[in-house]
């Protein structure tokens, strides 16, 4: 066992390695495998689906760019803004409460109260094209909605970038944090389709995601701790 003086005298560099190699053994456990076994199917389940909702949607879009008439009277009007609305007051109300008792939730609270306020300022503004109300529409969606929906993705896009920065040196790894655009997924692994279609996935394929040489060292360590 090391004690707290040992690890007082390590460089920087050696307990950052130390990190990954603990990290690296808690990966390659059978209960991390069984975990990147259960989600590598549903990973490519969601991707096929995916990509079947993408093409219908475009599909959908050309027929009702051709077919749909540039006026419509509709019933419910009412109706449809008052839940709209309601969906927003609950939205900003969760948003709310997951601020003020500072949990994970806030970040999807935040990403739906910004739709939300895009899509409010989508409507007022295109619904009320060429009507005596377009001012006061165009008003609200740059004054009130827009900046609040900039706010709140903002907010996410940092508490993100927070969390992952504390996970980031929780797994030991050394330099700044990534984009969000370059950050993988820290659970899981990538599985071909095959996977999804073959019997089984390869036992490689399911080990979480870890440098090889670190856990090639994690590996014996273990083994002889064990021993």
């Amino acid at each position: 066992m090391i004690d707290e003086q040992e690890l007082c005298r390590l460089s920087p560099e050696d307990r950052l390695g130390l990190i990954r190699r603990l990290v690296a053994l808690e990966s390659t456990t059978a209960a991390g495998a069984a975990e990147a076994r259960a989600g590598s199917p549903r990973r490519t389940i969601a991707l096929i689906l995916i990509v079947i909702c993408c093409v219908g949607l475009a599909a959908w879009i050309g027929v009702l760019a051709v077919t749909l008439p540039h006026y419509y009277r509709t019933g419910g009007w009412r109706g449809a803004w008052v839940g709209f609305d309601m969906a927003e007051l609950v939205a900003f109300a969760a948003t709310g409460w997951a601020a003020w008792r500072r949990r994970q939730l806030l970040i999807i609270c935040l990403v739906v109260l910004a739709t939300l306020l895009l899509c409010d300022a989508w409507f007022d503004v295109v619904l009320d094209a060429r009507t005596k109300g377009f001012g006061l529409s165009l008003a609200s969606a740059l004054v009130i909605e827009l900046p609040l929906a900039l706010l709140a993705i903002g907010g996410a896009y940092r508490l993100l970038r927070q969390s992952f920065a504390a996970l980031w040196r929780y797994r030991g790894m050394p330099g700044p944090v990534p984009s969000l655009w370059k950050m993988p997924l820290l659970v899981g692994q990538p599985a071909p389709l095959r996977a999804l279609l073959g019997p089984q996935a390869e036992a490689t394929e399911i080990i979480a995601e870890v440098p090889a040489q670190d856990r090639a060292r994690a590996e014996p360590e273990h083994a002889e701790r064990r021993g």
